[in-house]
């Protein structure tokens, strides 16, 4: 397993990624009651294949399983895959988001709470498929935006749910730090950061 920067070709992988990263519960939330998770995931392809969305592939890593193809990175299924921007672009990454939320679900997300600020590198989305877990993938996911955040001279942070104690151990145990308390989507957080 190698992680790599991701290229337009893993786009379909890294859209399914985060949204099995955000869970069917918060899709469907997010798409509303006039839509289904299928209209949420064209979505979330269309932000992914942007070059300047939150989700847009160019700011992607993914793990991919070179040995499945016998070491064709281009044809490498993809393992998992990981998400993250500088902070300060937030507001301007975040409005195609709201335009295509307009467009795709007719819902208004002009007034959503900040995930993120200025003066940190934040890892917005991570997830691994199903069939590659418990091979420390996401560890070495997380490692490899850790160092991209460090050679952008940012600290990485993230915001961990509290009813997730499994993945907050994950993020500890790679040195992630408690910062403070906060509210996203609705649902209590922890906002932790990581000094490389």
């Amino acid at each position: 397993m190698i992680i790599i920067k991701a290229q337009p070709q893993h786009c379909e992988d890294i859209a399914r990624l985060i949204m099995t990263a955000m869970t069917d519960e918060c899709c469907q939330n997010i798409a509303g009651e006039k839509h289904n998770i299928d209209d949420f995931h064209k979505m979330m392809l269309e932000l992914v294949r942007m070059d300047d969305s939150q989700y847009s592939w160019r700011n992607a890593f993914v793990a991919v399983d070179e040995k499945a193809t016998d070491g064709d990175i281009d044809k490498a299924p993809v393992a998992g895959a990981i998400v993250g921007y500088d902070g300060k672009d937030l507001h301007r990454l975040r409005l195609r988001f709201q335009e295509a939320a307009k467009k795709h679900l007719e819902m208004d997300y002009s007034q959503m709470d900040d995930e993120t600020q200025e003066g940190e590198f934040y890892l917005d989305s991570l997830a691994v498929y199903s069939a590659y877990r418990r091979q420390g993938i996401a560890s070495m996911l997380l490692d490899r935006m850790i160092r991209h955040a460090a050679s952008l001279n940012l600290p990485a942070a993230l915001l961990v749910d509290k009813n997730n104690p499994n993945a907050e151990r994950l993020y500890t145990s790679l040195g992630f730090r408690y910062q403070n308390d906060a509210m996203w989507g609705g649902h209590e957080m922890k906002h932790l950061v990581v000094e490389s």
